[in-house]
């Protein structure tokens, strides 16, 4: 039985003791919506050292050709690891308040 998910499911829908008979699935649960703090990068003073992608719990920060590019919003849960390891002489990342 593969699991659906473009809808909420009923507990009756769920798979015997709920196993997951599918790869991937954490990319169907977009966990961005729970956090209360939210990392803001500045690209202007980012050096690419991608020491927020190494470190990063959800792999949110987004990066293309050894460069980053951004912050995937929709798995970042505001942890602000990202924003402590940024290198001091770059403060490319600041943690704010989220605002919905």
């Amino acid at each position: 039985m593969s699991m659906k998910f473009d809808k909420p499911m009923t507990w009756q829908e769920l798979p015997a003791g709920c196993l997951i008979d599918e790869r991937a699935t954490s990319l169907h649960f977009k966990t961005g919506d729970w956090r209360s703090m939210r990392p803001l990068w500045d690209a202007e003073k980012c050096i690419h050292c991608l020491f927020c992608w190494i470190t990063c719990p959800d792999t949110a920060i987004t990066v293309q050709d050894g460069k980053m590019t951004g912050i995937d919003y929709d798995y970042c849960k505001g942890c602000g690891i990202c924003a402590v390891i940024c290198p001091p002489k770059a403060s490319a990342i600041d943690m704010v308040r989220e605002e919905k």
